[in-house]
């Protein structure tokens, strides 16, 4: 499709469809949210690109193989489960590291959680656009 209206807002929009992704990510430990949903909404920006532009146009954006994309977040996803098991716990325990900060501030929190939310953005969004990039044809 070569719509200059849609390929000029399709620009705009793929930015502020990834940057929401990110949000729903990021509160996705203690609201509704998560890897999964954000997974999605990041696929579907993508999907959007190439509907925009091309099918080449948005694996060029990609940067990466969806198929390598959902491998790393499966192992990421999987990775999550080693420190609690080598802390003596059950595995996907939600272990928190708090990274800078003073005294009396214990810094920014880091959890398992959080690498178990990005490994499942990772896998999802791989998974959900090998499977378009496959059906889809350009």
């Amino acid at each position: 499709m070569s719509s200059v209206i849609l390929q000029g807002t399709t620009r705009l929009l793929v930015a502020l469809i990834l940057l929401f992704s990110v949000y729903m990510l990021m509160r996705g430990h203690n609201l509704p949210g998560g890897g999964f949903i954000a997974g999605l909404i990041a696929s579907a920006a993508f999907v959007l690109y190439a509907l925009a532009w091309s099918l080449q146009e948005a694996r060029a954006a990609l940067r990466v193989s969806p198929v390598k994309l959902a491998a790393i977040g499966a192992l990421l996803s999987l990775a999550s489960a080693v420190p609690g098991l080598l802390k003596g716990f059950p595995p996907f325990t939600g272990l928190w590291l708090f990274i800078g900060g003073g005294e009396g501030d214990k810094g920014i929190p880091i959890s398992t959680v959080l690498l178990f939310d990005v490994g499942i953005y990772l896998a999802v969004l791989g998974a959900v656009l090998a499977l378009f990039f496959t059906i889809e044809v350009d």
